[in-house]
């Protein structure tokens, strides 16, 4: 039987491959790589194709640049070697992916055999030892498993800070989709949403129940993924998926449990109801859905001792909801406006919050919500920086006065502290309240990261951003937080490159996105391929200035300045609602000039500049922080030491 391993890589990844190979060849084993098997000429492509044919194992690497490649000569090898794998028993290893820097499985671009196997990251010689020690174990037959192999380190998140998590696999788990509109009208579709919004989060509260966060979950609609495909994905055991339809008062909703394993439908049924029943339309769901998962993933008996159980856990999450079902269809229809991160949609969700509040000023999460909407319309530059900074305050103050178990409001208030208020001691009471309450929570947790960041705890914010990713792993904003973390922590600009390709990967139309990834490739020195994609980036704020930054390192000192012209008369055409300080600070310190770098630090102080928060960890000040003005800078912010 041959015992070689075939080590596929793009030409990028050559000195990494190196490292792999040599790892492997120290523990005895027989290794083909082309740099030193190959000497070149006619054969080349011949030889490939015989070993990939002949070798016992398959290593592809997995990385930015493989993430960044359309086309290469590592795919054909892909390809050659998913061929060959169908020929082979379902229980025989043959795929050993490994990951070499902060790439994440969920949007790598891979065939799909490659995801049938746990991935294993090679981030330091410790997990190189460890892995070339498993491939010896698998190749001398005492450590042969299957598709589950127990013993790879899984892709759980980036570098050596984070640690696997316990395995999940006997957690009862379900990922809730978005609920289809059947009412026959587009301006439904918040309802349906909403609907499928209120069930994910009573179950997200549910002891024992693993639940996916909304953003990986909702990223299917629309779509014709499969139940397996979207569990895979996802890691669970279960999908509920639904339908509603709306006419006038009246509504009916079609909801379905089905068992990700077998595509077996372990539960259905129809509501017919009003409006003003809705409550126990969402509680019932619950309930047959939380029954139906004890039952069969945990093997719990039934009878009326687990349908009182199962009621009063219901009920207990439920416990301080609204019960005035107008002010509830204002409040889901205000939500999904401002999740939709839309500019048009932005008023017109605050307004619908005001509504809701109108019908009942007792509403905890819709004065939650009406913070952040309040923040996140400043930040757009929709609404006054000074009059939204109070009102969104005071939106999170009520909130928490109604309900201080509401985890919005919580977040409502620490989010607007760290880009607006600045009270720092409030914010972190606030995040460490709201993370005691929900830790598990995908945007509790990257909410915590960013401010953690604001505040110089690069450590600490990157295990809060890899939890995000783990718990939402179809969240672009949390990959993007990722790539912020590692910035901080100055880690290498490849796994930046790779978290920020992620993030790119899942929304192609976010905010900044094309930015990041182009500053991580200039980073490597890649600066023209740097600007070809920041030519992308669709926000001419965040694109001029990551331009402007690009060209003066790339020594395109003409361009640079002109590209700081048009970010200065970007700047001078605002109105009262925006700035552009914090970018023009970036592009300053980035080049050495302190002077106008602190110049422009401090108008975006006295103007309250959301970004300006960032500057304590991002790698663009790195060359003006020795100067005597950076620790009064940072005293006058109220940092704490």
């Amino acid at each position: 039987m041959p015992q070689a391993i075939f080590l596929s890589y793009a030409s990028q990844d050559a000195d990494a491959a190196r490292r792999i190979c040599d790892s492997l060849r120290a523990a005895g084993l027989e290794v083909w790589f082309d740099q030193s098997e190959l000497r070149g000429g006619d054969a080349w492509d011949q030889s490939i194709r015989k070993q990939i044919k002949e070798c016992a194992l398959f290593v592809p690497m997995i990385s930015a640049s493989t993430q960044a490649r359309e086309e290469g000569y590592f795919r054909l090898e892909w390809k050659l070697a998913v061929d060959r794998s169908h020929l082979m028993a379902d229980d025989k290893t043959f795929f050993l992916p490994v990951v070499i820097d902060g790439t994440m499985e969920p949007a790598a671009r891979v065939p799909d055999k490659f995801r049938e196997r746990q991935w294993s990251r090679l981030n330091n010689d410790a997990a190189h030892a460890a892995f070339a020690a498993r491939v010896a174990k698998l190749l001398s037959g005492s450590g042969l498993q299957g598709k589950n192999d127990p013993e790879a380190a899984p892709v759980l998140g980036f570098g050596s800070a984070t640690q696997a998590p316990a395995k999940t696999d006997d957690t009862p788990s379900i990922a809730v989709l978005a609920f289809a509109n059947r009412s026959g009208s587009a301006d439904d579709e918040y309802f349906s949403d909403g609907l499928a919004d209120e069930l994910l989060n009573v179950l997200a509260r549910i002891k024992g129940l693993r639940v996916t966060a909304r953003t990986s979950a909702f990223s299917f609609k629309g779509k014709s993924t499969t139940v397996t495909e979207i569990g895979r994905m996802l890691n669970v055991a279960t999908v509920l998926e639904g339908s509603v339809r709306k006419s006038g008062n009246r509504i009916r909703v079609a909801v379905q449990l089905v068992k990700v394993a077998d595509g077996y439908q372990l539960w259905s049924e129809s509501f017919d109801r009003t409006m003003d029943d809705i409550f126990a339309v969402q509680d019932d769901i619950a309930q047959a859905v939380v029954k139906e998962l004890r039952t069969v993933l945990m093997h719990e008996s039934g009878g009326a001792g687990l349908d009182a159980e199962v009621s009063a856990q219901v009920a207990r999450v439920a416990a301080g909801r609204t019960t005035n079902a107008e002010a509830h269809a204002q409040f889901l229809h205000g939500r999904f406006l401002i999740r939709r991160f839309a500019q048009n949609d932005l008023l017109a969700g605050i307004q619908c919050l005001r509504d809701a509040l109108g019908h009942d000023a007792g509403y905890a999460e819709a004065w939650a919500w009406l913070s952040f909407g309040l923040t996140r319309g400043a930040g757009y530059g929709l609404l006054s920086m000074q009059d939204a900074n109070g009102e969104a305050r005071a939106a999170a103050e009520r909130a928490l006065s109604l309900d201080p178990n509401c985890v919005a409001a919580q977040v409502a208030l620490f989010v607007h502290e760290n880009f607006w208020g600045w009270n720092w001691a409030r914010a972190l009471e606030a995040a460490e309240e709201a993370l005691r309450m929900a830790p598990d929570d995908a945007d509790v947790c990257a909410s915590a990261a960013m401010l953690m960041l604001s505040m110089g705890i690069a450590t600490r914010a990157l295990a809060l951003a890899q939890t995000a990713v783990l718990r939402d792993p179809l969240n672009a904003e949390a990959h993007a937080c990722v790539g912020r973390a590692l910035g901080a922590l100055e880690r290498p600009a490849s796994e930046i490159e790779a978290a920020y390709r992620t993030a790119l990967e899942i929304s192609p139309q976010g905010v900044s996105y094309h930015a990041f990834v182009a500053t991580a490739l200039s980073e490597q020195g890649r600066h023209e391929e740097a600007l070809q994609i920041c030519a992308l980036e669709r926000s001419a704020w965040a694109r001029l200035e990551t331009q402007a930054i690009i060209h003066f390192r790339a020594g395109h000192l003409v361009a640079a300045d002109e590209t700081i012209d048009k970010l200065l008369d970007l700047e001078s055409k605002r109105g009262s609602t925006s700035s552009s300080a914090y970018q023009l600070a970036c592009v300053f310190a980035d080049r050495g000039d302190a002077d106008h770098a602190f110049e422009w630090m401090e108008v975006g102080y006295t103007e309250r500049d959301s970004g300006i928060v960032l500057v304590r960890t991002s790698s663009f000040f790195r060359k003006v922080r020795s100067d005597p003005r950076w620790p009064v800078f940072m005293r006058k912010m109220g940092y704490p030491e």
